[in-house]
């Protein structure tokens, strides 16, 4: 029945696509150059929203059976939206969106959605038993356009009326998306017809909740003025109808419709700078939902609703600008809201750390991004460099060998003579992380173009950027302001370019070091304002060096995702010894190493000893050992 703790709270139905937005601002669609890449369409949108905000949601729709669609489906189970109504059609495309932000009130987009996947969901792609467990059915205008995706919508909410959930009808009305518009006009959002009206309220004696802008409910009702639009609507359902305002917020009318728009329960939005406003409804309903679901007072609903159509229409993208619960909460709790909410730093971190993919408890990574160990050792063997590249798909095998697709491990591989392992690593499940900065270099320089974040828009989205920076509290002013700015100017980048940042600091050789250290460090990287995502930090034996870093994090950063253990070619028995230590500390994940498992291998194999599969067997043999030793020691500390 629907409410029981394993039913979902809302199944959406309808459109779902690939949206391409331009990320150059301020311009017309021509002259954008480069566009980024995000889930879309406003079910699929919706269904996100309320995921992130705590809901148990689901999707029906269809995605061709391509890399849209795969890259759809995988987005989603990231975002914890169940997929089992993710079908892959294999005579149709995903459709896809091209989207720009021109200026405060112009956002051209076009539509490109001929025989799209989602335009061919059928009645028959229902399942009974997953909709009737369902406690709402989310149904939208645009999936009432033809007769196939009627009779699915129509289906999916009779289906979950006749279990005793409830039906909530987004208008979503897109003019060309009925043939109405132009197709370079797929911005407009009103052009009055009388069938297309006539189409839309033959659902509403099914619906408990509608939801439009003022330019849906006028479609919807068949009427021009706002006010007699509502009325009309009201003839035909007894549904709670919320009329979207833009910055104005909403109004709902639980009851009888009044003759003055004011005069129905009126939520006024958030003051807040217009970036996007794409997107801002999806967001909307997601927060209305949130609180609709659990039965919340109206006026909490709509608090919810605006405060997170408020939060998207800062932000680039709609899918990804969705707040999460943690982050909506921070925005409620301020008392000096910034106008230009994008340029809350800690809105924005929050937002970026809560919505970040997958949470790691445990992670064993065999580091093998060395480059001028491996020249040094190519060098000193008389092999030639072209074998290094070799040797590292070598050691990919090793990981996979071990790991035997758990995603608990991963990979550190350099784009230098990693070039190939690191493409087969994205077949693979693995947390994979690569290295920017130049080798051994202080001050800190990168191993790339003049502005890091060109170099780092060529990196896949799932490469975590590794940065090793020699880095002592203590250093002279001059070089720790130069390593600050560097480390300041990657984490602006990596934001930007939507990668994680994992910073691996190695104190400098012949300087002071006690319990504090390490601990200095990062409190003094945070303190410049750069947060990263994971910190690789050397083995320590001390307790209280390892309890001080994790006050340290805690304080920097709760959202830190954790520490990994670099092994600077220690003996295997010195390593294991060191995760004794710092096993008991949950800041703590796991580690990072590299020469410790493949440095006498490599010898071996570049000397011509042994041959590619002992150095496979060698490395994941190493690396199995360190893999048991470090959850032995957690098991222990943990019991």
């Amino acid at each position: 029945m629907p409410g029981t703790d394993t039913a979902l709270d809302l199944i959406a139905v309808g459109r779902s696509s690939v949206d391409l937005y331009g990320e150059q601002i301020g311009g017309r669609l021509e002259d954008m150059g480069s566009f980024a890449k995000y889930v879309g369409g406003s079910p699929t949108n919706t269904a996100v929203a309320a995921a992130r905000l705590g809901l148990k949601t689901g999707l029906l729709t269809r995605v061709g059976a391509d890399h849209m669609g795969r890259f759809i489906r995988e987005q989603l189970i990231r975002e914890g939206v169940d997929v089992r109504g993710v079908l892959a059609d294999t005579e149709r495309l995903t459709a896809l969106v091209i989207l720009g932000i021109r200026d405060r009130e112009t956002f051209p987009l076009i539509f490109y959605r001929e025989n799209c996947a989602d335009m061919a969901l059928c009645e028959q792609d229902l399942d009974d038993t997953w909709f009737t467990s369902a406690r709402a059915v989310l149904i939208n205008g645009t999936h009432l356009s033809t007769p196939g995706v009627y009779a699915a919508s129509v289906g999916a909410a009779r289906l979950v009326k006749a279990a005793g959930g409830r039906v909530v009808f987004d208008v979503d009305y897109r003019p060309v998306l009925w043939g109405l518009a132009a197709r370079d006009l797929g911005e407009n959002r009103f052009v009055a017809h009388a069938g297309v009206t006539q189409r839309l309220q033959n659902v509403l004696p099914l619906c408990d909740l509608v939801v439009g802008t003022e330019e849906e409910i006028r479609i919807l009702g068949g009427d021009e003025d706002t006010v007699a639009a509502l009325k009309n609507i009201r003839v035909r359902t007894s549904a709670t109808i919320v009329c979207k305002r833009g910055a104005h917020g909403c109004v709902v009318f639980p009851g009888r419709v009044p003759d003055n728009i004011e005069e129905g329960v009126v939520a006024p939005g958030f003051r807040v700078e217009v970036y996007n406003v794409l997107g801002a409804g999806d967001a909307f309903m997601g927060g209305y939902l949130r609180g609709w679901l659990r039965d919340e007072p109206i006026e909490q609903c709509c608090r919810l609703g605006n405060a997170c159509g408020a939060i998207v229409v800062s932000r680039h993208g709609c899918a990804p600008a969705m707040p999460t619960w943690p982050e909506l909460a921070l925005f409620f709790a301020a008392r000096n809201r910034k106008f230009r909410l994008r340029e809350d730093s800690e809105l924005e971190h929050v937002h970026w750390a809560t919505s970040r993919a997958r949470a790691y408890e445990d992670l064993t990574v065999l580091a093998i991004d060395h480059r001028s160990q491996f020249e040094d050792l190519a060098a000193e063997v008389g092999a030639d460099r072209e074998r290094i590249s070799r040797f590292k798909m070598l050691g990919l095998r090793a990981v996979d060998s071990v790991a035997q697709g758990d995603a608990r491990f991963g990979v550190l591989l350099d784009g230098r003579y990693g070039f190939e392992a690191l493409a087969q690593a994205s077949d693979h499940p693995y947390w994979v992380g690569r290295p920017i900065e130049l080798p051994r270099s202080r001050p800190l320089e990168f191993e790339s173009s003049a502005d890091v974040a060109t170099e780092l828009s060529t990196w896949p989205l799932n490469h975590v950027v590794k940065c090793l920076v020699y880095y002592h509290p203590d250093d002279e002013a001059d070089l720790r302001e130069r390593q600050d700015r560097q480390l300041l100017r990657l984490f602006d980048a990596c934001r930007k370019t939507r990668h994680e940042l994992l910073v691996e600091v190695i104190l400098p050789g012949g300087m002071p070091v006690d319990a504090h250290t390490v601990a200095r460090a990062i409190s003094r990287i945070y303190e410049i304002g750069v947060r990263p995502d994971w910190w690789k930090l050397e083995p320590s034996a001390s307790p209280a060096t390892w309890q001080n870093i994790e006050s340290a994090i805690a304080r920097g950063d709760p959202y830190c995702r954790g520490v990994v253990l670099l092994g600077l070619s220690a003996p295997q028995g010195e390593l294991v010894g060191s995760f004794v230590a710092a096993a008991p500390f949950k800041v703590v994940k796991g580690f990072a190493v590299g020469r410790t498992i493949f440095g006498e291998v490599a010898r071996e194999w570049f000397s011509g000893v042994t041959g590619d599969d002992a150095a496979v067997n060698g490395m994941a043999e190493r690396l199995a050992a360190l893999v048991r030793a470090w959850r032995h020691a957690r098991a222990e500390a943990a019991a």
